[in-house]
């Protein structure tokens, strides 16, 4: 087993005697290939490419046929076993090799007709939600994993540069977003982290537009947000540009939002709470009269899933103390109906002393 992997399994198991379980099962995508290394892709909310079950002593992958050599060579220090009849029907058998008294299952991937299948068929053991065991393990980065976000990021922004250096008055919003999607695939880019955003004009004033066969314009806010995902970590960054001359309203909003952004990257450290981050650039915003056309959070978690904890929101409810190798955007936008908006996005660290910015791309590009 690689030794980072090893070191995930120790520090999962830690958790357990106060989560009081003794397995966890794991169907969270992307806290199974973090604990194991298996990349099989759930191809539906329904549907699961298998689960992880973590005893004390026992590492189990239980998948389908579909999977199982797969399984076998990514996660090779754990038993594979193929179900053939579903997994509910064969988990108590898997669970009476293990010992399983009390079994810790994620809410927030099982379904509750899921819950039903298993907990009918677990006549011994008790169901234990276990949330979020695996996403606080996730939360501060390792530097091998830092370097993964910080090569898509890379990728990402080399892909966005050749096709600014191909853009024209007259591409469709669509267009355009297809245009960078294929750069990052050619890139090598496994996928992308998410639709890529393109939205022009008043498009411009909705945060997570969906591409249209809206033109570019010259003078008009040109707002784009996008990603790569490179050996299963994400990236996330928005620019918003203009054609040719940039009026008064554009400079004004683009100027507040980049100042936003800026005072929110100084006020980055490690004991410093996320709510507190989110008021650095909302306030700045609120000063220039601009707070109320920002209605989402500064920022998100990301790593091998495009939103991960922590999250950097006004919410109390959300609020978390900053700790070191955390990785998370900084996304102040200001969206003026019937006009458009602005959003830039960088990607940052957080670092014994501050704020490392894992961006190349520069934020002005007009």
């Amino acid at each position: 087993m690689q030794s980072h992997i090893r070191h995930r399994i120790h520090n999962i198991r830690q958790t357990f005697e106060k989560a009081n379980i003794d397995t966890l099962l794991v169907s969270i995508a992307e806290n199974r290939m973090y604990l194991s290394g298996f990349t099989g892709q759930d191809t539906g909310f329904d549907e699961s490419a298998g689960v992880l079950l973590i005893s004390g002593d026992h590492l189990v992958l239980a998948t389908d046929s579909r999977y199982e050599i797969q399984a076998q060579q990514e996660a090779q220090d754990f038993e594979v076993i193929c179900y053939k009849k579903g997994l509910a029907k064969e988990l108590p058998g898997i669970l009476e090799k293990l010992g399983t008294s009390r079994l810790g299952f994620e809410r927030r991937r099982m379904s509750v007709s899921q819950y039903d299948m298993i907990r009918e068929q677990l006549t011994s053991v008790e169901l234990v939600p276990a949330d979020n065991l695996c996403e606080n393990l996730r939360e501060c980065k390792e530097e091998a994993e830092i370097k993964a976000i910080r090569n898509s990021l890379h990728l990402a922004e080399s892909a966005f540069s050749d096709f600014l250096e191909n853009l024209e008055s007259g591409m469709s919003e669509a267009r355009a977003a297809w245009e960078i999607e294929r750069r990052m695939r050619e890139a090598g880019a496994r996928s992308v982290s998410f639709p890529v955003i393109a939205a022009f004009s008043a498009n411009a004033a909705l945060p997570h537009a969906i591409p249209s066969e809206r033109l570019m314009e010259n003078s008009q806010p040109l707002l784009f947000d996008w990603g790569a995902v490179l050996n299963g970590y994400c990236s996330d960054i928005s620019r918003t540009i203009v054609l040719g001359r940039a009026d008064d309203t554009f400079k004004k909003v683009f100027t507040a939002v980049y100042d936003a952004q800026q005072k929110a990257v100084e006020a980055i450290r490690p004991g410093v709470w996320t709510k507190d981050i989110d008021a650095a650039a909302r306030n700045h915003l609120q000063e220039k009269g601009l707070d109320e056309y920002f209605g989402h959070g500064l920022g998100h978690g990301v790593g091998l899933a495009i939103h991960e904890a922590p999250s950097l929101s006004p919410v109390t409810e959300r609020n978390v103390e900053l700790k070191e190798n955390m990785v998370f955007t900084i996304e102040p936008g200001v969206y003026l109906p019937d006009w458009g908006g602005v959003r830039l996005e960088n990607m940052v660290v957080v670092r014994a002393n501050g704020a490392e910015v894992l961006n190349s791309l520069d934020v002005k590009l007009f």
